[in-house]
């Protein structure tokens, strides 16, 4: 007898739930996945942030074969000349404030956050790094240091030392707090795992002038909020601030692995001595990987993707109007719903996935429907995707 694909995917790949999705996927296009049964599914969560132009867009597509068919890896990172590496650093600090000049590229946002750790202690020989409730930076031993929720923590301590955890949105607590023995901030502008929580700009604006102050570096994490899902192309240019390290991943890639953190030359040539290759990785800036985000990034300008971003989001608030509903949060195309309580939600995100709508929920908010559509849906799949949240609403209150 035949075994099953779910059933060899329970054997063999190790699990992170004791209920996976469990959806077997086959194809996917545009906002659109298939499964084993051509039973079409909208992906209304982009795979969590990261398919902003949708699921195989051509561009991306051609830029990976092109590249795929002339190298892959050659070196581990930082010791060619790789013609894809470059063009992308350069399309990115072209966008990026004057400090913002050098990209060290990594494979994913958590080893973003490692190496942007590493570098402020290494910039400043100072050890306190201060984060902030129910933030999230990745799942690796300092990345979970830096998060902000003591439930996905407890289970792995001792984790690294000096770590001051604020709360989000206190302008009072970053005075009090930033001091001379601070070496880094980490934040997102918008907090990716409780609902989409948006940072004032008197808060963002305070980070910055302290760390100022103090010499102590702003890490700002847009991990999520990046390539243009807060609704430019990175959500600092809507708080008037300019970090000393920017974090980028998910959305960088078109769906492929590839993350960075971009800061000073001057900072970054910090890990070239004492010790020499102060952080250094294998794969990081993969020349396909490199290739796929450029494309990405064009594609994103090319078809004036931001331009509609604000537009889309005003119709997604403008449709999902039901008194279960308690509030929408969020900036762009990341947004939350917020329910009475978790069952609630969990019973209308699994109605919407039998009906054909893939949403989520949060790490740290289970009460709230997590909405981060690819840039590039259309006003009609809005509308559709909408209409089958209301229904599975009603279903489900029933």
């Amino acid at each position: 007898m035949q075994i099953s694909n779910r059933q060899l995917f329970l054997n063999h790949v190790a699990q992170t739930s004791p209920k996976p999705m469990d959806l077997e996927i086959v194809n996917a296009k545009g906002v659109y996945l298939y499964d084993a049964h051509n039973k079409s599914y909208m992906d209304f969560i982009s795979g969590i942030s990261v398919s902003n132009v949708g699921h195989c867009h051509p561009n991306v597509v051609k830029a990976i074969q092109h590249q795929a068919e002339t190298y892959m890896h050659l070196m581990v990172y930082g010791e060619y000349v790789q013609a894809p590496q470059i063009q992308l650093a350069k399309a990115l600090t072209s966008l990026l404030p004057k400090n913002l000049n050098s990209v060290f590229y990594t494979n994913s946002g958590t080893e973003a956050t490692e190496g942007a750790l590493k570098l402020a202690k290494r910039v400043t020989g100072r050890s306190e790094i201060i984060c902030f409730k129910d933030s999230y930076h990745g799942s690796t031993q300092g990345a979970l240091s830096v998060m902000g929720n003591e439930e996905f923590k407890q289970a792995f301590r001792p984790l690294l030392p000096d770590i001051k955890i604020l709360t989000y949105n206190s302008v009072e607590e970053i005075q009090q707090h930033i001091t001379d023995k601070t070496a880094a901030v980490i934040l997102e502008p918008i907090q990716s795992e409780t609902g989409y929580t948006v940072a004032s700009k008197e808060f963002l604006k305070a980070i910055e002038m302290a760390c100022k102050k103090t010499g102590t570096l702003f890490i700002l994490d847009e991990i999520q909020n990046g390539f243009g899902r807060s609704g430019t192309f990175f959500a600092l240019e809507q708080f008037d601030i300019v970090p000393d390290v920017l974090l980028l991943a998910k959305g960088m890639g078109g769906g492929l692995p590839i993350g960075c953190f971009i800061s000073d030359q001057k900072l970054l040539n910090e890990f070239t001595h004492s010790p020499v290759l102060g952080n250094i990785n294998t794969f990081g800036g993969n020349a396909v990987c490199c290739a796929a985000s450029l494309a990405c990034l064009q594609t994103i300008q090319s078809e004036k993707l931001l331009d509609t971003v604000e537009h889309k989001s005003n119709l997604i608030r403008s449709l999902l109007v039901h008194p279960a509903i308690k509030k929408i949060k969020g900036k762009g195309l990341m947004l939350s719903i917020d329910f009475e309580d978790t069952d609630l939600n969990f019973k209308i995100i699994e109605t919407c996935v039998q009906k054909g709508l893939i949403v989520d929920w949060f790490l740290f908010n289970s009460h709230s429907m997590r909405l981060t559509p690819p840039l590039v849906i259309t006003d009609e799949e809005i509308k559709k995707a909408c209409a089958i949240i209301l229904e599975a609403i009603n279903e489900s209150l029933k």
